[in-house]
């Protein structure tokens, strides 16, 4: 895989990025969504706490430098100060991009790790992919309807340590690849976000409790080998159960494809798995 497209290729993704792009400032502006704008710096209004979760922010990878991951988290601690203590009320919509906006030097964004081609290569602002990754898997366990979620094209971490389903993640380019996420309920969510020395960590708060539960497993888990390396499917689901652990619900919400960046382990060929 060449990391450097030829000229006409690179001619045509800078014009097919700019269309999309553009794109996305009119789905902005000139839609009928009320995009969410608004912060309550007192998570004391929303007591109750709906689902969180946390993430690594150091992992051992092949062929990376560990002076991006230290960027990452430099990208990630600005990011997180954007976001942190949105209040995300009845009919209006989350958007990754619309509320943090284009990382720039400028801003004080660095190279950080990004995904190219499949390879780990430094880029302004890499790294906020674990960002939307976090705040895609909490709202799963939420009544929040995601209405745009992208999925990663690569598998990138081993297996090792895997907490989570392949494919429970979303993957954001700025700004057309995005993560959007409406609030159809009657009561507002509250967005917390913050990072320790060792982890991203995150949560969905609320000013009430809600009156179901949600696990987030995997079905069909497959991994075929093709010409050009080993390739990962699987069906990302997710059970509602009522207060008395009743399930009343079992829906498919992702269908994952992607080509993995390390040899398949034996005992990862799995037909169910959950992520609980």
């Amino acid at each position: 895989m060449c990391l450097r497209p030829k000229k006409r290729s690179r001619f045509r993704f800078a014009v097919g990025t700019l269309y999309f792009c553009i794109k996305r400032y009119r789905q902005w502006f000139f839609s009928r969504s009320v995009f969410a704008r608004n912060f309550d710096t007192n998570p004391g209004n929303y007591p109750c706490t709906i689902f969180h979760h946390r993430t690594p922010l150091y992992r051992r990878l092949r062929n990376a430098d560990m002076w991006l991951q230290q960027n990452k988290v430099i990208n990630l601690r600005l990011a997180v100060a954007k976001l942190n203590c949105l209040a995300l009320r009845p009919g209006e919509t989350f958007s990754f991009w619309r509320l943090l906006g284009k990382p720039t030097k400028r801003k004080g964004y660095v190279e950080g790790m990004v995904l190219y081609e499949g390879r780990v290569v430094p880029g302004i602002g890499g790294g906020l992919c674990q960002l939307s990754n976090l705040i895609y898997w909490m709202t799963l366990h939420t009544p929040l309807t995601v209405v745009e979620r992208w999925r990663h094209n690569y598998d990138v971490f081993p297996d090792v340590d895997r907490t989570q389903p392949f494919g429970s993640g979303a993957t954001v380019v700025f700004n057309y690849i995005d993560l959007q996420i409406r609030n159809d309920t009657e009561q507002t969510f509250y967005l917390r976000l913050w990072l320790t020395d060792t982890h991203l960590c995150g949560e969905w708060r609320s000013d009430r409790p809600i009156s179901y539960t949600y696990q987030v497993y995997e079905k069909e888990h497959l991994i075929t080998h093709e010409p050009w390396g080993y390739m990962r499917h699987n069906r990302i689901h997710r059970r509602i159960l009522d207060s008395r652990q009743t399930i009343i619900a079992d829906e498919m919400v992702a269908e994952n494809h992607a080509i993995m960046m390390y040899p398949p382990m034996l005992n990862t060929a799995k037909n169910e798995s959950s992520s609980i």
